[in-house]
């Protein structure tokens, strides 16, 4: 049983209810809409990601004899035989990964059978859910500083492992330039960015030694970590090696720090390595970093070239969840809402439909009826998968990065700060707010009916 890929990672009211569903016979088709009641505090946007990881889960979704042989323990037969011969065969909408989206826009659309859509609500909000919370983290670092080489180092403190792989490629598709999770690389044909720890200088009797060893062995990324213990002394210590290498051609790619004050230690290593003629070196820095303290250090003009970003990104540790929701909005043809305190949703398959302004940055977003209300814009929403199929090969991460990144261009300005400006517009079209009334009006008629 692979724990990452089995249908039993889901709640268990979703067997419940699927067993009352099959004994019902409710099987008509079901719409589930997937959205983001509300940003976090200091958010501006989201970064739409994970959806590649719910199409593999929904394409190859089925039960093994195992797991059955367990359900059978807790469930009927009938329920066992059902799921015996389970295969997802429903239809898919969604946003494409990589697409900024804001509150109460659906940016997946489950189109099914209702115990098919109901079963997979779980894994679904799942992966969703977590590859958004890191992209949109990610994406605020990425903003803050263009340009510069941005490489995930989280993995050693992410929640479980596939939180660790998971997060490479969220902050790769929102705009990192690689990570130093070796089997993300593999899995997703991300960059690998790594050097050495500081054990590996205590491990040698002298730091200059731990220098030449590491630059002799790895010519083409001699990239030293100089704070183990005195930087500035280290920096020095750079200088006076590079020219030994220098006549076996083996040349310093650059320096890392990971401590102190990381503005006056760039500062001052930037002058000793031109001093000593190594002006091509570059500084890295890492140690407790993200997007505010990049911003802080980018603001003073310290003179550092990349940053590797860990705890703070994959654990998103300033908004460490969002208000996902997973919702019920069609069933047997008939619009369905939620009218919880708090927690109301828009009825029916929903579209999203973007304007530009002259400038043609993004302007406002339109939330309508998908068929029945078109509005002016861009339709967001593309169909992605049919009858349990995708409708088109997978686009390389590569690729999915390379969008991400010009959708940053459509931004207002105000969205790059990294504190919240509350200047984007989501209009509720008129024929959904009508649509959502008349559906509270006909509920009450029904209870009262009742009542009476």
């Amino acid at each position: 049983m692979n724990p990452q890929t089995s249908p039993l990672l889901a709640d268990l009211y979703q067997f419940t209810m699927l067993q009352t569903y099959l004994e019902l016979e409710m099987q008509e088709t079901a719409v589930f809409e997937l959205f983001v009641r509300k940003l976090p505090p200091g958010r501006n946007f989201m970064v739409a990601a994970g959806l590649e990881q719910v199409m593999e889960f929904l394409e190859n979704l089925k039960f093994t004899s195992e797991e059955l042989d367990w359900l059978a323990t807790h469930f009927p037969h009938h329920v066992i035989d059902y799921l015996a011969q389970f295969r997802f065969d429903g239809d898919v909408h969604a946003l494409p990964e990589g697409s900024i989206f804001f509150p109460n826009e659906p940016i997946l659309r489950v189109t099914a059978k209702l115990p098919q859509a109901q079963l997979v609500e779980s894994r679904i909000i799942n992966l969703m859910h977590f590859e958004t919370l890191i992209a949109s983290k990610a994406a605020r670092s990425v903003l803050v500083a263009p340009g510069k080489l941005l490489v995930d180092f989280g993995m050693r403190r992410a929640h479980g492992a596939e939180a660790g792989l998971l997060a490479a490629r969220a902050s790769y598709l929102a705009g990192f330039s690689g990570t130093a999770t070796v089997l993300a690389g593999t899995l997703f044909d991300i960059p690998l960015f790594g050097t050495m720890a500081h054990s590996f200088i205590q491990a040698h009797s002298d730091e200059s030694d731990a220098f030449e060893h590491f630059a002799r062995s790895h010519p083409d990324n001699a990239v030293l970590l100089i704070d183990t213990y005195d930087t500035e002394a280290a920096a020095c210590k750079v200088v006076t090696l590079a020219k030994k290498l220098h006549a076996d051609n083996i040349f310093i790619k650059g320096v890392r720090l990971d401590s102190g004050d990381l503005a006056e230690h760039a500062r001052n290593v930037r002058k000793i390595l031109n001093d000593g003629g190594l002006q091509h070196a570059t500084i890295f820095a890492s140690g407790n970093l993200d997007e505010y303290k990049l911003h802080d250090l980018l603001s003073v003009q310290a003179p550092i070239d990349g940053f590797g970003i860990g705890t703070a990104l994959d654990i998103s540790i300033d908004a460490p969840s969002l208000d996902f929701a997973y919702k019920l909005q069609e069933y047997a043809g008939k619009p369905r809402r939620k009218h919880s305190e708090g927690k109301a949703t828009w009825p029916g398959r929903k579209q999203v439909y973007r304007n530009y302004g002259n400038d043609r940055h993004m302007e406002s977003d339109i939330v309508a009826l998908e068929d029945a209300d078109p509005q002016p814009g861009e339709a967001l929403i593309q169909p992605v998968m049919r009858a349990g199929k995708r409708i088109h090969s997978p686009l390389s991460l590569q690729d999915i990065r390379a969008q991400t990144i010009c959708n940053y261009q459509r931004l207002p300005a105000a969205m790059f700060f990294l504190d919240s400006v509350h200047t984007y517009s989501v209009i509720i079209s008129d024929a959904l707010k009508m649509m959502a009334d008349r559906i509270d009006r006909e509920r009450i008629i029904h209870d009262q009916k009742i009542n009476d």
